[in-house]
């Protein structure tokens, strides 16, 4: 895996790293015109932000799970909004290592998804003010919902972890719920019902192994599927937002409190069970969920979207569904990790700031999100966004899960400390590999975080 850079670093190493794009896609600017836009736009909404005619915009993307349809899609309406600017996208995977030398540069793109596996870390951006402020944006006229600026239309709070000293610095374009992933069809087939407690999961488990299939698989050189698609269901569980908050906040010796370390001990069940389908350490992301859509595996940890990066690889009547992580007791069950997510960002020193702020706007609008929810199978926070969208039985669950956690809860702090959140990745990593206890465990986090609040020099922000 590429390294992490810590905010201190980030713009003080030279080290030269290659730029180009490697397995990047570069879509060149067409000339459209309004005419092919599939919504009439009000004169007040056509160019809000004084975007210069015949100024070029830039747009680099992480590529990954929701693949790249949508991001042409966005730039088609740009194109037909801006016939006289030139207007490219460009997916690319190694985000940090791309990046980076263009930031050193100081000729970052006009808009990024800062996303994946590799992205910068945010924290680091933020730190070195590398990001510009998208109040402009939020206060412009929506492109296609008349009366409203472009910040009403999207979901409230739904931008809340990227708003840093009252500043907004970056906007989530997706809207994730996290959860554990089975085949509907399978457990029809087999007689299974997913359990609401974690007991009546390890009790399905041991049913599950004795039938020949490995109950559980994950992601595994990257373990913080497990840290968002499990561990941190079960703290929510254990100690209710009070301790997700205390994580956030950097409180003294949280990671080593009894509902911290119940949560833990409840996870490590899986590995010291036997429940974890052998090999999973060294698959990837996409490795382990074929695994998974093969029936080798009963359960696996992911967002939402799952779905749309398996597509070509799923079985007809698989039915994929996601269900909450069950917990202590039935009274814990709904609760879900959500978040809004995928992250874009308009570097301060773009060539094009008002290019790269337009660009998001008609990425956020409604006939964007509403061809999200039918191309991709999965959500924008944009009010209206699915309306008259046939959904999947994954985004039907998917939503249902939502709904009845009232929107799910997140941690906010793997924004703030990326430091911290590599370390409880990669114990995560260990624990489930047996190389290490839940108090170890506890112990290497817990000396992370109490790093991470001593050094001085990382902004420091609370979790109210």
């Amino acid at each position: 895996m590429s390294k992490q850079f810590s905010r201190r670093d980030f713009l003080k190493s030279s080290t030269a790293i290659a730029a180009a794009a490697v397995g990047g896609h570069l879509l060149p600017s067409i000339a459209l015109a309004q005419s092919d836009l599939p919504f009439e736009v009000a004169a007040e909404a056509v160019n809000p932000l004084g975007l210069e005619a015949g100024t070029a915009v830039e747009g680099v993307f992480f590529e990954g799970g929701f693949g790249r349809t949508y991001i042409d899609n966005a730039a088609d309406i740009f194109r037909a909004l801006h016939p006289d600017n030139e207007m490219t996208v460009e997916g690319i995977q190694q985000v940090s290592e791309i990046l980076r030398p263009r930031f050193i540069g100081g000729n970052p793109p006009d808009v990024i998804d800062n996303s994946g596996a590799f992205q910068i870390p945010m924290d680091s951006l933020v730190a070195d003010d590398q990001l510009a402020d998208l109040a402009p944006l939020m206060e412009a006229p929506a492109l296609d919902a008349p009366g409203k600026t472009f910040g009403e239309t999207l979901f409230p709070s739904s931008q809340a972890d990227g708003v840093f000293d009252g500043r907004q610095l970056y906007l989530n374009i997706a809207y994730t719920v996290s959860g554990v992933w089975h085949s509907e069809s399978l457990f029809g087939e087999k007689g299974w019902t997913y359990p609401q407690t974690w007991d009546g999961m390890l009790a399905l488990c041991e049913t599950i192994k004795s039938d020949g299939i490995a109950p559980w698989t994950y992601q595994g050189k990257f373990p913080q599927y497990m840290v968002f698609g499990c561990l941190m269901h079960l703290v929510h569980k254990v100690g209710g937002i009070e301790t997700i908050k205390n994580i956030d906040n950097l409180v003294d010796d949280i990671w080593k409190s009894d509902e911290v370390l119940q949560a833990v001990s409840m996870m490590h069940q899986l590995a010291a069970n036997g429940y974890i389908l052998p090999g999973t350490e060294g698959l990837t992301h996409t490795e382990s969920q074929a695994e998974w859509l093969q029936g080798n595996a009963a359960f696996i940890p992911c967002g939402t979207w799952l779905e749309n990066e398996m597509r070509e690889l799923t079985p007809e009547g698989f039915d994929m569904v996601i269900k909450p992580v069950p917990g202590p007791d039935e009274s814990s069950y709904a609760s879900v990790v959500a978040w809004p997510g995928e992250p874009y960002i308009v570097p301060v020193n773009a060539a094009n700031v008002v290019g790269g702020m337009e660009f998001m706007r008609c990425m956020l609008s409604k006939a964007n999100a509403q061809f999200f929810a039918k191309e991709i199978s999965a959500i924008m926070p944009v009010f209206g966004g699915s309306e008259g969208v046939e959904l999947s039985s994954a985004l039907t669950s998917a939503l249902q899960v939502a709904e009845a956690a009232n929107g799910g809860f997140n941690y906010l702090s793997r924004g703030w400390y990326s430091d911290l959140w590599t370390a409880v990745k990669n114990a995560t990593g260990e624990l489930l590999t047996n190389r290490i206890s839940p108090e170890q465990f506890a112990e290497t986090v817990q000396a992370a975080a109490d790093e991470v609040k001593a050094d001085s020099d990382i902004p420091k922000y609370t979790h109210a």
